[in-house]
């Protein structure tokens, strides 16, 4: 290994481990904190879905049997899980995970047919424009090394068939209780995928104040969404241009 390839692989490395490290400081966090059994979780979800599938139906991408898609990060499979709810083929779902205590839990409810990839999603040999869709969900914004940003972006872009895209969903703005996660703006999305062509839309209400009200009345959470300005999420939709 040269010089160069040896600091290379040392920094991603260092990066991995760092994210590891960060969610290993999550363990501490309320046990139902993300249960749909929380008025303000279901209610996010099901906002995101609805954005999600009309975002899909805008992109012309209505067979979702034949549709291929990896998702990145794919923690312990709740998003892959919802997918084959809407209607999407096991065989054509697979996901990566860098964690191995969620991976497993990832393979233990998921269909055999769904492949699983464990590592560095960055360094996985995916064919390259052999996928419809790469998914990411709040990922990037745990990821706090640009460089290493980027390698993840030009991988998943690699894989993404024209006429595909990224589909991306992340918060935009920094939680300063929070160091270990950043916010991740829209013009941060198009510097990491410059060839892309974006349609995005603002979502979710900030957690901090859906977890506030929606005890109080779940019909608050679509009252306070009204406001743009509270949303602080957005769901886009990256498309490679045939």
């Amino acid at each position: 290994m040269t010089g160069h390839n040896a600091k290379h692989g040392a920094e991603q490395g260092a990066e991995t481990a760092a994210v590891a490290a960060r969610y290993a400081r999550r363990a501490g966090l309320p046990a139902d904190r993300y249960s749909l059994l929380r008025p303000e979780v279901w209610q996010m979800v099901q906002e995101r879905q609805r954005a999600m599938l009309r975002l899909l139906v805008r992109a012309g991408l209505t067979d979702l049997p034949s549709l291929r898609v990896l998702e990145v990060g794919c923690g312990a499979g709740g998003n892959l899980l919802e997918l084959l709810r809407l209607g999407f083929a096991p065989a054509h779902l697979s996901g990566a995970e860098l964690l191995p205590e969620r991976l497993a839990q990832a393979r233990a409810v998921l269909p055999a047919a769904v492949a699983l990839h464990g590592g560095d999603a960055s360094t996985l040999d995916i064919a390259p424009d052999s996928q419809h869709i790469v998914l990411q969900s709040t990922v990037f914004s745990s990821l706090l090394d640009d460089a290493f940003q980027q390698r993840l972006a030009d991988a998943m872009w690699h894989w993404v068939a024209p006429g595909g895209g990224v589909l991306w969903y992340d918060f935009t703005v920094d939680n300063p209780r929070n160091p270990d996660v950043r916010g991740m703006p829209l013009a941060r999305v198009q510097r990491l995928f410059p060839q892309a062509r974006i349609t995005h839309r603002r979502v979710t209400l900030a957690p901090p104040i859906a977890r506030a009200v929606c005890p109080l009345h779940p019909g608050l959470y679509p009252v306070f969404n009204a406001l743009p300005l509270l949303r602080t999420h957005v769901l886009a939709w990256l498309e490679k241009t045939p």
